[in-house]
């Protein structure tokens, strides 16, 4: 589950790489549509290029394409198993450099992306590829991962692998000529595409936003710039309940004043009825993170709530929750299915967030016991079971293994411990805790299968057995794969 949503070099992801770079580039630039790639294994431009003629033999967990040159592999962005193509290679020290110049022989398996920013972006790794070679892909990466312990079952794949995402996030800036300009930043860098549409964004979210920058000019938004600390709007930050059809739009400032908010908001609302709550967040520091620690309430209530697995969850702007529910669905009703739940379980949900899981386990548990870290979170949490009339479910703010260890040294028990890590996995701490605490079954979920085949590793030698592994695919068009395993004490 992506969490904080493959490989110890590339941990995060292309999306949040561009949204929370450190490169500060500035220069807005109007979108040009590029036909290669120039993503490589480090940032070596500038340096004079080696042409070469290599031929693909294989995938790394991250969809690049894999050569040998000269006794070493190296990854290739964009390019495929099969493929011949003429590759530029630079290096610098002991790293080096890629760039796909032309495919001499395409595979069957290439497609032409439909979005016109693909090769710019970053964000999507996998859209030249077709979505039968995308889901195989996905297959042998958990696949390879999980040899140690049981054959994973066929990917979850998604019947409409686009529009999904129920968060989306924009950043807005001033060319050179002072025209605003507004969307995703370039991969590595802090210089902003201007796109009106993400074909993987919820459309109606890509909609407001296009809307909201058309109206900046009038209220006197300037954009803000991050090397001059000038302007006022820095991003717009929108949330979709996708069962509920609610949505809201967060605003990112760098100040609390905001001339003719009335009339914006009322504007704003009128163009676009279904939006149902407008909040300003204030983030006026010299930071990478989108928002701010303050926050006001324009309109609405401030939060919106959504559906999932027949149980309602309160979202508000820092809430973590599953960018795509329709595969979170699915995710999360194998894992309980691992779980083997008859209604007598003690179960921990560790890691529980804003307790979605927990929740939806509690319908078939006898007791949920959630832990987090964030006391935020916990308090949705709360929130959240009482909005859905769960008895049965505690959230407490912690360390979730030393939680589980004091269970232990206090004689409790638990049946069945999930677990939902960030993208680093579990340390061995929170495992041993597991071990100490002894319930019968683990179910742990991963938005990173690498860390995983790590962690399960550490269980299975202290007493575990992996019986299931079952890959969802939550990213399509990404090279992000999800995976939910069950484990059985001996």
């Amino acid at each position: 589950m992506s969490k904080r949503k493959n490989n110890a070099s590339f941990k995060k992801s292309n999306k949040e790489q561009k949204q929370h770079g450190k490169k500060k580039n500035h220069a807005a630039q109007k979108h040009q549509a590029k036909p290669q790639g120039n993503q490589g294994n480090s940032p070596n431009q500038g340096k004079k290029a080696v042409t070469a003629e290599l031929t693909c033999n294989g995938f790394s967990n991250d969809g690049k394409g894999l050569v040998d040159w000269e006794g070493k592999q190296l990854k290739v962005p964009y390019l495929l198993p099969g493929e011949t193509a003429e590759i530029a290679i630079t290096k610098k020290g002991k790293y080096y450099n890629t760039k796909l110049k032309r495919v001499l022989k395409p595979s069957k398996d290439r497609a032409k992306p439909p979005c016109p920013y693909y090769y710019d972006c970053g964000g999507c790794q996998l859209q030249h590829m077709n979505s039968s070679a995308q889901d195989q892909l996905k297959q042998n990466t958990v696949d390879h991962l999980m040899k140690p312990f049981v054959k994973p079952e066929p990917i979850m794949t998604m019947d409409h692998p686009w529009d999904y995402r129920n968060k989306n996030h924009m950043t807005f800036g001033l060319t050179r000529n002072r025209q605003i300009i507004g969307g995703l930043y370039a991969q590595n860098t802090h210089r902003i595409i201007d796109m009106d549409r993400c074909i993987i964004h919820d459309p109606k979210a890509d909609q407001i936003v296009h809307t909201i920058k058309g109206m900046m000019k009038s209220f006197k938004m300037i954009p803000y710039n991050e090397d001059s600390g000038q302007g006022f709007l820095r991003h717009v930050l929108i949330k979709v309940g996708k069962a509920s059809g609610e949505i809201m739009v967060v605003l990112v400032a760098a100040s609390p004043i905001f001339k003719g908010k009335n009339n914006f908001v009322k504007a704003l609302t009128k163009e676009h009825p279904e939006i149902s709550t407008i909040l300003l967040n204030i983030n006026d520091k010299d930071t990478s993170m989108v928002l701010g620690d303050q926050e006001k309430v324009l309109y609405g209530k401030g939060t919106i709530t959504d559906t999932l697995c027949g149980m309602k969850f309160e979202i508000s702007p820092k809430s973590f929750y599953q960018i795509n529910p329709a595969q979170t669905e699915k995710l999360y009703g194998r894992a309980v299915e691992m779980a083997e739940l008859t209604g007598k379980e003690t179960v921990i949900d560790a890691y529980c967030g804003i307790g979605t899981i927990g929740l939806i386990a509690s319908q078939k548990a006898g007791k949920v016991i959630g832990v987090e870290l964030n006391k935020d979170a916990v308090r949705d949490a709360i929130r959240n079971s009482k909005r859905n009339g769960v008895n049965n479910a505690r959230f407490y703010q912690g360390d979730a293994g030393e939680f589980m260890v004091q269970m232990a040294n206090h004689g409790d028990k638990a049946d069945v411990v999930i677990l939902d890590p960030p993208r680093n996995g579990s340390d061995e701490a929170f495992l041993s805790s597991v071990v100490k605490l002894k319930p019968k079954r683990v179910v742990y979920v991963s938005c990173n299968p690498e860390t995983q085949a790590r962690d399960m590793k550490y269980l299975v030698k202290n007493g575990y057995t992996v019986e299931e592994i079952q890959p969802v695919d939550m990213f399509p068009q990404t090279h992000h794969v999800e995976s939910v395993a069950k484990l059985v004490r001996k």
